[in-house]
């Protein structure tokens, strides 16, 4: 399936006395490069959700942020960490002997302190499997949007290719009345210098009608260049944004030496069309994983 290389999830959730929201957002990228915004004790968690994303994302910058809330509720029952008030209690005596005018502690000082006062409900394990719970779940959604928006992607592309084949095709097959004109017109010019024709003259004038009349390589290559895309973005396997742009690239400079070997209008118009298709691709093909 193609996916896009933009897109958005979210989850939450509660675990004891915290309520967890995890949000996941991407942009273009040549490269996967994961960044996580989430509480400095949650960075023991970091190696292990970013293997998760590198298992559903091949490429794109991918944003995570986790945000912790405490939870209100009347029923809350709260664990005092009485090593912790100890070693805080022993500290500010110590430090009010060395150090003259050091106010006490008092319990409100105490009780502010971080990890003085916890949920009993709350269990460090059980909270690190309700964020990778979360952290799956976004990601499950995160994939699905990928997908949708992939799936535009590929209407947009085939809708393109296909316009593209009706241009070739048609061009194809005006270019035998487009080359007896040009030829009607290359004798007129030499039947009007015919009296002063030289050989080198005439050699000149039959290689620059030769050269300009052998697009046959052009339109054989503009149309297996469309077939490959095609078949990529039908049967997509793994990340193909990386080729899908060199055959635009391709495919444009096919199109630039139509326009070069123009000998009428048609085949200039025809050329320019081509490339307005191919840009329109190419700016999809940029969103493409």
């Amino acid at each position: 399936m193609l996916h896009s290389m933009t897109g958005f999830a979210n989850a939450a959730g509660e675990c004891g006395a915290k309520r967890i929201n995890l949000d996941i957002r991407s942009v273009n990228h040549r490269y996967l490069d994961v960044q996580f915004k989430m509480p400095d004790d949650l960075r023991y968690l970091e190696s292990a959700l970013r293997e998760r994303v590198a298992k559903h994302v091949l490429r794109g910058k991918v944003e995570c942020r986790i945000q912790i809330q405490p939870v209100e509720s009347g029923e809350a029952v709260l664990k005092l960490n009485r090593e912790l008030v100890d070693e805080l209690a022993a500290l500010n005596t110590q430090w009010r002997k060395q150090y003259e005018g050091l106010a006490k502690l008092s319990v409100a000082d105490i009780l502010k302190f971080p990890g003085v006062l916890s949920s009993k409900s709350e269990d460090e394990e059980a909270f690190a499997r309700e964020v990778e719970k979360l952290m799956e779940a976004a990601l499950d959604d995160f994939v699905a949007a990928r997908a949708r928006e992939g799936r535009k992607l590929q209407e947009h592309i085939l809708e393109r290719l296909e316009a593209m084949e009706g241009i070739v095709d048609a061009l194809a097959e005006l270019f035998p009345h487009l080359l007896q004109a040009y030829l009607e017109k290359v004798r007129a010019r030499l039947a009007e210098a015919v009296e002063n024709i030289e050989e080198d003259r005439l050699k000149q004038e039959f290689a620059l009608y030769m050269q300009k009349a052998d697009v046959d390589e052009e339109f054989s290559r503009l149309r297996s260049h469309i077939a490959e895309v095609r078949r990529i973005v039908s049967e997509p396997k793994g990340s193909i944004g990386k080729r899908l742009d060199f055959l635009m690239q391709e495919l444009n400079r096919e199109a630039n030496t139509l326009g070069s070997k123009a000998i009428a209008a048609e085949c200039t118009q025809a050329s320019v069309e081509l490339k307005v298709l191919i840009e329109q691709m190419r700016e999809q093909v940029q969103n493409i994983e």
